[in-house]
């Protein structure tokens, strides 16, 4: 098997969405090993602090990230002993199962022979249909689906990168209405961020309300697909696993593709 490693690297100064730059993202070496003088054999230890929100990097959205009217999916309706400075006590990142499943890349900025798709554009659910149809796959009940924009290659430029083309509410529905298990993209939010109420569905972020709150279908963002890509893979066998956060939003993950090698 040849293995896609999907997750961006993290550090210092990386792209984050504003909800989330208060916490944003920091690993400090407390623990150095030259703090310990040498006297004969010496062993010595290093170790740091890690202070990040659990939606930086590449990450998974779990059940409890996003409601409508304070309800959850399932219609599960938030109340104050439901949402504790340590943890929301349903629907948490340590309930999602480990993800091994086949997936899914469509390759929207190969279809549209772009490298990249234009800024903060909005693909539709026929543009997706019709990728699909271009590249013979067949979306599957319980598949993973990726979304490719070509904004992956700016992960180390903000400034581009959180002006990136995401999936529309109508591409999220009609992903939603095949049955997947969890979407992804190359970007901050899968799909655009504009700060906009959709005019239909009257909030901002519909595809999280679509996908998370309606659908309990999770979400992975801030993917690397620029490998899967450059090789043409459109299928391979998905394998993704959060963190047991007990009553967290959401968790750091490290996405693989794997797929038969050599190709």
């Amino acid at each position: 098997m040849k293995v896609y490693d999907l997750e961006q690297p993290r550090f210092r100064g990386m792209p984050l969405d504003a909800n989330h730059k208060p916490t944003g993202y920091s690993y400090i070496v407390h623990r150095k090993h030259r703090d310990v003088e040498i006297k004969g054999p010496t062993r010595t230890g290093a170790s740091g602090l890690l202070l990040m929100s659990e939606h930086s990097g590449t990450h998974i959205d779990a059940l409890n990230h996003q409601a409508l009217n304070h309800r959850l999916y399932g219609g599960i309706e938030l109340n104050s002993e439901m949402e504790t400075p340590y943890g929301i006590t349903t629907l948490g990142v340590e309930k999602v199962d480990p993800i091994v499943t086949r997936g899914v890349l469509l390759d929207l900025a190969r279809f549209k022979s772009v490298e990249s798709l234009p800024k903060s554009y909005k693909v539709t659910s026929e543009e997706l249909q019709q990728c699909c149809l271009a590249a013979n796959i067949a979306i599957r009940t319980g598949d993973v689906v990726l979304v490719r924009t070509g904004y992956g290659k700016f992960w180390k430029d903000e400034a581009t990168y959180l002006e990136a083309a995401g999936v529309s509410v109508g591409g999220a529905r009609w992903l939603a209405s095949m049955g997947v298990r969890a979407v992804g993209a190359d970007n901050m939010s899968f799909e655009v961020d504009d700060g906009l109420s959709d005019p239909e569905m009257g909030v901002q972020a519909p595809c999280h309300v679509v996908l998370i709150v309606e659908n309990g279908i999770y979400i992975i963002e801030n993917l690397n697909l620029e490998e899967l890509a450059s090789d043409k893979v459109s299928e391979f066998l998905f394998v993704c696993s959060p963190l047991k956060l007990i009553g967290a939003t959401g968790s750091p993950v490290r996405p693989l593709a794997l797929t038969e090698y050599p190709r």
